[in-house]
């Protein structure tokens, strides 16, 4: 590798790489080798940047997840406006069509990368937790501006990632939209106030 490649570079041939691995072989598929080759770096990049696989993947998962930031705050940025089936269903589909599903299953996978991201993850499944803290802002928010009464977003936004990730796993292809807005409507039906929040 040529000297004064920066490490955000580095780090960022290495995460795409793993993207493309994880989502088209899942969690068996990343391997430091094929993460390597996939990049295009010798395989010397990789462990003189992370100290083993499992900190590699540790990062990997921490960095997807902090690119949910900008998804969280569009969310937010939502409430009021359109309706609030449609604006959870787009948050929900944006979220698993990403790597999302794909790294709870690499979580799930691997003990040593899960017992390491316990070491800076709260709690949970960190792609899933976050989403779930998204959604229930957006709630939150909702429910301040009257559109969703008296909803409790602590206990409904894990209900509707918990569901929505049932409709993703496993799947050739994403479910259809209609799909996963006749799924977020039926969980917040009961607490919609007007037919701007269906």
């Amino acid at each position: 590798m040529p000297t004064g490649v920066h490490l955000r570079d580095v780090r960022e041939q290495l995460f795409g790489a793993a993207d493309r691995l994880l989502v088209e072989g899942g969690p068996s598929a990343l391997t430091s080798r094929a993460v390597t080759t996939e990049a295009g770096v010798a395989k010397g990049v990789l462990h003189r940047h992370f100290d083993d696989f499992d900190a590699f993947l540790a990062e990997f998962v921490l960095d997807r997840v902090d690119k949910m930031d900008a998804r969280a705050k569009a969310l937010l940025g939502a409430a009021g406006a359109g309706t609030v089936v449609d604006n959870l269903a787009e948050a929900i589909t944006a979220v698993f069509e990403s790597v999302a599903v794909a790294i709870v299953a690499l979580v799930t996978f691997r003990d040593d990368l899960r017992r390491r991201l316990r070491d800076t993850w709260p709690a949970g499944i960190p792609v899933l937790t976050d989403a779930a803290i998204m959604i229930q802002d957006y709630l939150a928010r909702e429910r301040e501006l009257g559109r969703v009464g008296d909803l409790d977003p602590e206990g409904v936004a894990p209900v509707l990632i918990g569901t929505a990730h049932l409709l993703f796993v496993d799947r050739d292809a994403p479910p259809p939209p209609d799909v996963v807005r006749r799924m977020v409507a039926s969980v917040v039906a009961p607490w919609l106030r007007s037919h701007n929040s269906e």
